[in-house]
């Protein structure tokens, strides 16, 4: 496998959105990287019960990572299925870690699991068709479900279920999968072809959507070959989106007056890129599915740390009591990584 990373130079505008992105972070000679912003779509009057989604201190505390972190294995969160799937989606909501388990038999039948403070596992919403997950501003769950081909939004107290986003074009999604949620409500997400077969339909190319606060879906992206992972830097001046498979890339998107610009690649030479998450000073926490690693990027795109973990990764979100946990999630297992930084909401 070879892991080894070629950095993109950019210039002009994306140049000029580093600082912004980086959220003042010191940076680093040669490699400049671009980062994008985001908006959401309109949610519910009525906010969820336990919500407090933000997994961050008001302001941004802490060092970056550097050089090789170590997962801890969470043995209480390992699967107990016995058909082979994977842990997806987390979140963290007050005191707990949401999550999607789904399987690979027909269907990729799933549900969204919580972890709460005292280390138990317990199905929040049960047959939810979930893959990806984020929070919106009310503390509802907003969901990739490829069971209904679309976005979904799910109140985790109740577990009552409304739709987001249904179809582009006049065709329903393949797949919905991660997705970022800006502070003005506008949602991004990706549509890649993994759990397509889950439902009939589907659109001709895998992309990366924006809806917007009146449910106005438009497409971002549909040159990556199944996009992946997705996350806004702090400032949401920029938008990140992985994908590509074999060839993955990191591929970053200045935002402008709202409106994502043409994206320029941040990283190549990834195996199979999957979900991220950001810090407060717009590092880049990226994971690779089959080579079972954590990468850490500097906004310009410089890896400054990794993580080996013992199963295939999916996805990676801050959490904890003052938001300095990461949580990994992989084939039906769950890890974590006590840092020195706060994550950004999701």
């Amino acid at each position: 496998m070879n892991t080894k990373k070629h950095h993109l130079m950019i210039s002009g505008l994306m140049a000029s959105l580093l600082v912004i992105a980086g959220c003042g972070q010191k940076q680093e000679a040669a490699t400049p990287a671009t980062q994008a912003k985001v908006e959401s779509p309109a949610a519910p009057v009525a906010s969820a019960a336990t919500a407090n989604t933000t997994p961050n201190a008001a302001t941004c505390s802490g060092t970056a990572p550097s050089g090789e972190l170590m997962p801890v294995r969470i043995e209480a969160a390992n699967t107990t299925r016995t058909e082979d799937g994977l842990y997806e989606g987390p979140v963290w909501i007050k005191d707990s870690l949401y999550f999607s388990d789904f399987t690979f038999s027909a269907g990729f039948p799933s549900r969204i699991q919580k972890l709460d403070a005292n280390g138990a596992v317990t199905t929040a919403i049960d047959d939810t068709g979930s893959n990806g997950l984020a929070v919106d501003n009310n503390g509802f769950l907003i969901a990739g479900t490829h069971k209904y081909k679309g976005l979904s939004r799910f109140n985790p107290a109740t577990g009552e279920r409304s739709a987001v986003a249904e179809q582009y074009n006049g065709n329903v999604f393949n797949s919905p999968n991660d997705i970022a949620v800006a502070k003005d409500g506008t949602i991004y997400f990706t549509d890649p072809a993994f759990q397509r077969d889950a439902a009939p339909g589907g659109q001709e190319k895998t992309g990366v959507y924006r809806v917007a606060t009146d449910g106005t879906v438009t497409l971002v992206d549909d040159t990556i070959t199944n996009p992946n992972g997705i996350a806004l830097s702090p400032t949401e001046s920029a938008l990140y989106v992985n994908g590509g498979g074999e060839q993955g890339i990191l591929r970053a998107y200045p935002i402008v007056d709202g409106v994502p610009q043409k994206g320029i690649d941040l990283v190549t030479g990834l195996t199979i890129p999957d979900g991220m998450a950001i810090d407060c000073l717009g590092n880049i926490y990226l994971t690779e599915h089959i080579a079972r690693k954590l990468r850490v990027y500097d906004p310009q795109g410089q890896q400054i740390a990794q993580a080996t973990t013992d199963a295939n990764l999916t996805n990676v979100a801050f959490g904890g009591a003052d938001g300095k946990t990461l949580f990994l999630t992989g084939a039906g297992a769950l890890w974590k990584i006590d840092l020195a930084i706060t994550g950004t909401p999701y």
